[in-house]
């Protein structure tokens, strides 16, 4: 899985993150119930089928919201909801949204089973292992039975807790330990439930560690993935046995159509190549690829031959061009 990252799943990045993972579960952003019920719909919801298998992941606590927004993603075909229940942001600490339901268990619970009596999708939870001083595997144990109890069966744990009062969001993202071992137990003492491990996964490697240390069902990669797609390429392979691509730029020649496509109807070349900084990770050329495409993908009169131009400074086996 990918996991849902503000202002990066996109459906440009989406898109992109399919070619390297034709199997990989993908991830919206968090969308607010307040924004899906009552702001630019149409706009936030918007995807090609090519993204799908493709979750809506929500952001909000009250069930009657939450039901109708259930309602929503099923109409709009999506393959599941998750509900966010694992971001510190001081803004959606505000909102009473993300890490801080934590501690308001039986509301989740209430949310998860409005939303799964308001339709037919998979619901499910991300969180976190606790928040602040609640940093224990009863708190974690408690939190996970009530919201098992509501019908959830798959939940997606952060191993780490979060610190609501002191670290910003980024902090939250490394400062918390990492606590394998006590998902590991989670895991051990919940086996009929699908636990997915986020946090701290950057390499195949440690991913199929940290698989064999927890017990884990799956993982959700997030930054590690966005980074270096070529990441995706090499999980997709060792979990569905799909053929290595047969080079780290062969994956972007699916990005053909689509990219053409959004650039006839108007969409600047920038909003979809901010998310392909990352395919030449590693590579030779690599540097002078991404300055050329940051300072040259933003001028008004940028397109595919832009694009085109970038993928040449970059040394590769084969470098298929976009057009």
């Amino acid at each position: 899985m990918v996991a849902p990252m503000m202002a990066w799943t996109d459906r440009f990045c989406r898109r992109l993150h399919r070619c390297y993972s034709p199997n990989a579960r993908l991830y919206t952003e968090m969308v607010t119930t307040g924004a899906l019920l009552h702001g630019p719909s149409d706009r936030l919801l918007q995807f090609v089928p090519a993204e799908q298998p493709l979750a809506l992941q929500l952001g909000g606590c009250d069930p009657a919201d939450l039901a109708a927004c259930a309602v929503i993603a099923q109409e709009s075909e999506f393959t599941e909801v998750n509900l966010n229940v694992g971001c510190p942001s001081d803004r959606v600490q505000n909102a009473r949204i993300g890490a801080c339901l934590m501690a308001e268990a039986q509301l989740v619970a209430d949310g998860c089973a409005a939303m799964q009596a308001a339709c037919d999708l998979p619901i499910t939870v991300k969180c976190r292992l606790g928040i602040d001083d609640f940093d224990s595997d009863d708190f974690l144990f408690d939190f996970i039975d009530t919201v098992a109890a509501a019908g959830v069966t798959e939940f997606s744990v952060h191993a780490r807790v979060a610190i609501l009062k002191g670290l910003s969001p980024a902090q939250n993202r490394s400062v918390p330990p990492l606590n394998y071992d006590r998902v590991a137990r989670l895991k051990a003492r919940n086996p009929e439930l699908t636990l997915v491990l986020n946090g701290g996964l950057d390499s195949l490697d440690g991913v199929l560690q940290a698989i064999t240390q927890t017990g884990c069902d799956g993982v959700m990669i997030g930054r590690a993935a966005y980074h270096n797609p070529w990441l995706l390429a090499e999980l997709e392979h060792a979990w569905y046995g799909t053929p290595m691509p047969t080079s780290r730029l062969a994956p972007i020649a699916g990005y053909t159509e689509f990219v053409q496509q959004e650039l006839s109807q108007g969409t600047r070349l920038h909003s979809i190549t901010r998310h392909m900084l990352g395919i030449a990770s590693g590579m030779s050329g690599a540097r002078a690829y991404r300055r050329y495409l940051s300072d040259m993908a933003n001028k008004p009169d940028a397109n595919i031959e832009t694009l085109n131009h970038a993928l040449g400074l970059i040394k590769t086996d084969i470098a298929p061009a976009l057009c």
